[in-house]
């Protein structure tokens, strides 16, 4: 049976992928320094097939007793987001690529398969024009937190392989939607908070575009990569989301007001965003077969009905933030 490593288990998409593995019957180690907490486990404590570690991957042993027994990895482990990386640049280094690089190497090394990384499509920056970017396109990072992810895409896909690792990197779209460990500080998610709340959102570059997926989504890719056959997959990328869901943030605005038609919605201009771009996702579709099951107007309703029903009482609370 394969045993899969999910490093930032705890986290936003972690603790999401962490039940997808266990519900098809996977057997699962997660790791994570829990900087926001474990909560997001517990549920999965009892599962036979689920084993917790917790560590910090910027110590190589802690790697090395992270890899035992394990089949494949699914990388997520980051500080993730621009403004975390820009309050945090050491760290956002020393995880970000100097312990990636330590795990990848340890794995190439060793006797894994599938290592699949976590990258962002941030990495594309800004289009030239309304042009669609895609794999091939030019990468523009703009962020600390996107220069990084571009240093180890590179190092992850120009490596020489040394046994039979079949690396693999996804450009995750913007994430959205309910999680076990619940973030605010995501467009959608914040947006429909404080309408939700009845408190006037300021939206700054409506015009701006961004492509967005919901976090079931992101999670369910990383094991269509898993599951694929190993010629498709290796030394890869994929991005992944749908095409037709790029957003510029005044049509997700758009959507809000049919959720609730007295949204009090500022517009505040701007005009200029280091990150503008629309993606084409058509590759993972076309190569994997891969669809999202979930639409943005489906994601703010979601994040509409959890704070209607007081599932969340807080969601102003600090730790709903990365940064």
């Amino acid at each position: 049976m394969r045993k899969i490593l999910v490093t930032g288990a705890a986290g936003y998409i972690g603790s999401v992928l962490v039940r997808k593995l266990l519900e098809k019957g996977y057997k699962v180690k997660g790791i994570d320094a829990l900087f926001f907490g474990g909560e997001s486990l517990i549920n999965f404590y009892n599962n036979p097939n689920f084993e917790f570690l917790k560590g910090d991957l910027r110590k190589l042993d802690t790697i090395k007793k992270s890899l035992e027994g394990i089949t494949d990895v699914v990388h997520l482990a980051a500080i993730v987001g621009d403004p975390a990386c820009a309050n945090q640049p050491d760290l956002a280094k020393e995880i970000n690529w100097e312990a990636s690089k330590y795990l990848f190497d340890e794995c190439n090394n060793g006797d894994i398969n599938n290592f699949i990384f976590a990258s962002t499509c941030s990495n594309y920056g800004k289009m030239d024009g309304d042009a669609y970017l895609n794999e091939d396109s030019e990468l523009r990072p703009v962020s600390l937190y996107a220069e990084l992810k571009v240093l180890f895409e590179k190092y992850l896909l120009q490596t020489k392989i040394a046994n039979n690792l079949i690396p693999t990197a996804l450009r995750f779209a913007t994430v959205y939607g309910v999680s076990p460990r619940m973030r605010f500080d995501l467009t959608v998610n914040e947006f429909m908070r404080e309408v939700t709340y009845d408190n006037e959102l300021l939206i700054f570059g409506e015009q701006f575009w961004r492509p967005y997926c919901h976090v079931e989504d992101l999670a369910s890719s990383c094991i269509t990569i898993l599951e694929a056959p190993k010629e498709k997959v290796i030394k890869n990328v994929f991005g992944v989301g749908d095409t037709k869901e790029n957003y510029q943030k005044a049509m997700i605005a758009e959507e809000i007001i049919k959720i609730i038609p007295g949204a009090k919605i500022k517009y505040v201009k701007k005009n200029e965003d280091p990150r503008d771009y629309r993606v084409d996702f058509s590759k993972i579709r076309n190569v994997l077969g891969f669809n999202i099951t979930k639409t943005v107007p489906e994601g703010l309703k979601e994040i509409f009905n959890i704070l209607q029903m007081g599932l969340i009482t807080d969601p102003y609370s600090p730790k709903y933030r990365n940064n």
